[in-house]
């Protein structure tokens, strides 16, 4: 390959962006994947306090 192939070549290379958009796509969706998955966290979290508190409220009004 000589120069004059060699400097249209590294043009396109460096005008083309499909690589560095697909990474970016990439991260933005393990930033998403991991939001979601913290939020499912979280509310799994609360629901099992609330089930928590109303079994317990239950059972005191029940109790012995």
């Amino acid at each position: 390959m000589n120069f004059h192939n060699w400097l249209p070549a590294v043009g396109r290379f460096l005008r083309d962006e499909d690589g560095p958009t697909a990474v970016e796509y990439a991260v933005m969706m393990a930033l998403i994947i991991v939001a979601c998955l913290g939020s499912v966290t979280l509310l799994a979290q609360k629901t099992d306090e609330s089930f928590s508190a109303s079994g317990d409220a239950i059972d005191g009004a029940f109790g012995p």
